[in-house]
């Protein structure tokens, strides 16, 4: 069993200010796996002053950004040299299959540690520009110490969303893993160490839904970036708005994958059984809504049956396994909790359902509803498992409508044989990102977020760096 009985605070393991444990339990076996401190309101005091002491009087935001951009380049490298180890922790942890924890879970965060190193080594602290009564130096400034509560689904890489781009900033950073996957923060707090991060810029403290609020409302944090619920968005926003505090917030979907009659669907199916069913379903961008048109209806409903049914589903850690179990038991209550009104709203079920794979582990039935309108819960609500509803359209307009008849906008695909077609389609969904024949993998280099209920902000890319900067003009005469 991996145990820790510290927190990282200050650049150095400390003990916790309470007593109480947070118990990481496999999904595939049930049985504790791990176990670390849970972290109090106390604790998130003395990790906001570590890093308040480190921003107002430490050298990291004093550093250039291209100083700062080589020394999150040293964490790339030895990030580079730990990705194995990521995999197994984020697969023991949370069930994610170990090929996808091999392809993504790590190498995706290391990925942006090294992109945005190198935008910093070019990006433009200052520039000038003509004012009306002489010349204004416009100034990038870091916006201060920042609060990044993560999800549990995919830990490391939303955790570098947030990361990567404020510390190349010359932000300090708290961040708070989820209670179910605090295990691969003390990978990566060993890395900071090891990379010469100066003390207190990063602190990373587990804790559940009281010390994580008592985060968010803290007088010395300037700044919130959030990965998780749209419930749990707004109340952050909430409290944010109140004390005009930024936040950036990467919220839930809805995505629908538009198939026009022209599609090849094997190739197609190749693709959406990554972009639907990617963590075990367990993704914001996952492709859950299948719009086919009622001229091809029933050949899509069989695509999508048979490319989910060659799914292998099982033991995470097997090469094998496609699909894993779910994160926890309520999660197993809650996809469970859909299935059931799918049917009971008259959708049919053309594989999978109640039945559960296995007696042991947090697993359910790989599920396709046909005979699905957009109106049902299971068009309209994330579910974050592996079910999928295939819903039928009239016309090309009428796929549109349906994409866009949704509370969430975070992403979304369009498969087609024209692909200078499918822009013109992605031209009129309301999503964040898009693929046309593919699934838009969260490039580091371009801006990620959603639109309605799906967020506010942008992650990545440039437009990622400038949400953890302050922007000042300074005019002159003479």
């Amino acid at each position: 069993m991996l145990q820790h009985d510290t927190l990282f605070i200050g650049g150095e393991w400390v003990a916790p200010a309470g007593t109480g444990t947070i118990d990481v339990i496999s999904p595939h076996t049930e049985e504790i796996v791990g176990r670390v401190p849970d972290g109090t309101p106390a604790d998130m005091d003395r990790a906001v002053a570590a890093a308040r002491e480190a921003f107002d009087n430490g050298p990291w935001p004093r550093m250039s950004m291209a100083e700062r951009a080589v020394v999150v380049g040293r964490l790339a490298e030895i990030y580079a040299s730990r990705q194995a180890e990521l995999a197994d922790v984020i697969t023991l942890e949370m069930g994610s299959p170990i090929t996808f924890s091999q392809l993504a879970q790590a190498p995706q965060p290391l990925g942006m540690l090294q992109y945005f190193a190198g935008l910093g080594a070019t990006f433009p602290e200052e520039e000038e520009r003509p004012g009306t009564f002489g010349p204004v130096t416009i100034r990038r400034e870091p916006v201060g110490v920042v609060a990044a509560i993560v999800p549990w689904n995919v830990p490391q890489f939303v955790i570098m969303t947030k990361l990567a781009p404020a510390l190349v900033a010359g932000c300090t950073v708290v961040i708070k893993p989820a209670p179910e996957t605090p295990l691969d923060s003390y990978l990566l707090a060993e890395m900071i160490r090891e990379a010469g991060i100066p003390a207190g810029v990063v602190n990373i403290v587990a804790a559940g839904r009281e010390a994580g609020e008592h985060l968010v409302s803290h007088p010395g944090i300037d700044k919130v970036a959030f990965t998780g619920s749209t419930a749990a968005g707004r109340r952050i926003a909430a409290i944010c708005g109140e004390q005009l505090k930024r936040c950036t917030l990467e919220l839930g979907g809805k995505s629908a994958a538009i198939i026009l009659d022209d599609c090849d669907l094997p190739s197609a199916m190749g693709f959406l059984s990554i972009a639907s069913l990617m963590n075990n379903g367990q993704a914001c961008v996952a492709q859950t809504r299948i719009l086919a048109s009622r001229h091809r209806y029933d050949e899509v409903v069989q695509a999508v049956a048979d490319m989910v049914t060659s799914q292998a589903v099982g033991d995470p850690a097997d090469p094998a396994t496609g699909i894993g179990p779910l994160v926890a038991k309520r999660q197993q209550d809650r996809v469970e909790g859909y299935i059931r009104a799918g049917l009971d709203e008259g959708a049919k079920a053309v594989i999978g359902g109640l039945d559960r794979p296995f007696d042991r582990g947090w697993y359910v039935a790989p599920t396709v509803f046909a005979g699905a309108t957009n109106d049902m819960r299971i068009a309209r609500e994330e579910i974050f498992g592996p079910v999928l509803t295939v819903i039928p359209y009239e016309d090309e307009g009428d796929a549109i409508r349906i994409a866009n008849d949704s509370d969430y906008g975070l992403s979304g695909t369009v498969w087609t044989a024209d692909a200078d077609h499918g822009v013109d389609v992605a031209r009129q969904v309301r999503t964040g990102t898009y693929g046309v024949n593919m699934m838009n993998t969260m490039d580091p280099n371009t801006p990620f977020g959603g639109y309605k209920s799906s967020g506010l902000g942008r992650e990545l890319g440039p437009e990622g760096l400038s949400a953890y900067l302050e922007y000042k003009s300074i005019a002159r005469l003479g």
